[in-house]
């Protein structure tokens, strides 16, 4: 386990994590937000997905893969942090542990996706050194624009060989 933040751990996820983040997931929106999350993501990316305790539990997570199709491209998909963690760093901390493995294995981009309304999230990225897109229309099918962050990855070594 990595300390994250003030008296909180991280680890890699586990495919059983997916019942604890879905309980609150929710709740920690303040809106319906469930079905962004279906539980392939921990199934199926759990070992480079992360999650975050401290004394009273789930603290936060990052669900994130390497792309299967372009092993180039890093891929954000979902990062959620309890309000009582907010604003404490624990969502960068977990978005740098992932971009150190992404870049530690070739990556040389990262990428995620948001409704262009979503300006909690593009400030978030923005902070975390991501280009910000225009909106692009019917992204996710008609009438459902998004906007797609993307950072370059430094995957140079310290070995100058």
């Amino acid at each position: 386990m990595a300390s994250v933040a003030e008296d909180v751990q991280s680890r890699v996820a586990r495919p059983t994590d997916y019942d604890r983040i879905v309980a609150v997931i929710d709740d920690w929106w303040g809106r319906p937000v469930r079905a962004s999350l279906p539980r392939l993501f921990l199934d199926h990316f759990w070992a480079t997905s992360r999650v975050a305790e401290d004394g009273y539990g789930l603290a936060g997570f990052l669900v994130a893969f390497v792309s299967p199709s372009a092993p180039e491209l890093a891929y954000l998909h979902f990062v959620g942090v309890r309000p009582d963690h907010r604003r404490s760093g624990l969502g960068g901390a977990l978005y740098r542990e992932f971009l150190a493995y992404a870049s530690s294995v070739g990556c040389r981009e990262a990428r995620a996706v948001t409704a262009p309304g979503n300006e909690g999230s593009i400030r978030f990225h923005q902070r975390l050194g991501f280009d910000v897109s225009a909106p692009i229309p019917d992204y996710n099918g008609a009438g459902r624009s998004m906007v797609i962050f993307t950072r370059s990855l430094d995957t140079r070594t310290d070995d100058p060989n």
